[in-house]
């Protein structure tokens, strides 16, 4: 979603807004009503692109874990055998931007994960768990010596770290995208030095 530089389609917007109003107010305390009028049209009108909210939070959770598995094998293929620290240095970038561009959905995740279908949960899982997998190798490259074991504990501490956005105050009272982005980024490299010194 925050790497997209065309303008977003009707659907994209409207899933934007729903995030936005679920993690401001929760699921239940959003009617669609209120998702149409935040995109412009009516709310009878969201049901040509959506089934209904239950759909749109499984698209929005099952389609941000799958963002983050597919981002994070194209930053890989991208290194195509460079240094396995400027591939984690690229994950973390690449984590770090969900984190800052999309609060909502890491808000959403946290609360509202329960409420999906449990096929719909069931995939999401799988999505976060290939891509701590995939994290987990990379580690284990830069600190040959970490186990497994750690280097997940590692990988799932980071991300709680990162994670942690939306509890940094209102938008505004952030220091600055470009400095936040550094703070986590020497963060999260200083979590896993951490990790990887034992």
């Amino acid at each position: 979603m925050a790497t997209r530089t065309d303008a977003p389609t009707r659907r994209e917007q409207i899933l934007k807004e729903a995030a936005r109003l679920f993690a401001e107010r929760g699921f239940h305390g959003v009617g669609v009503d209120e998702i149409g009028a935040a995109v412009g049209i009516s709310g009878p009108g969201l049901y040509r692109h959506f089934a209904g909210k239950d759909a749109m939070l499984a698209e929005l959770l099952v389609g941000i874990s799958g963002q983050l598995l597919t981002g994070a094998k194209r930053r890989l293929a991208e290194a195509d055998g460079g240094s396995a620290d400027a591939v984690l240095d690229s994950l973390i970038e690449g984590h770090i931007d969900f984190a800052l561009d999309d609060r909502p959905l890491i808000t959403l995740h946290d609360r509202e994960l329960d409420r999906l279908r449990d096929s719909d949960r069931k995939l999401v899982r799988q999505l976060q768990r290939q891509y701590v997998e995939l994290w987990v190798e990379v580690l284990r490259e830069v600190y040959p010596g970490i186990a497994e074991p750690a280097a997940r504990s590692a990988v799932h501490s980071v991300f709680g770290l990162l994670n942690s956005t939306p509890h940094l105050g209102r938008p505004g009272s952030l220091p600055g995208r470009g400095a936040t982005a550094e703070l986590l980024h020497r963060m999260a490299r200083g979590a896993f030095a951490a990790a990887g010194a034992e």
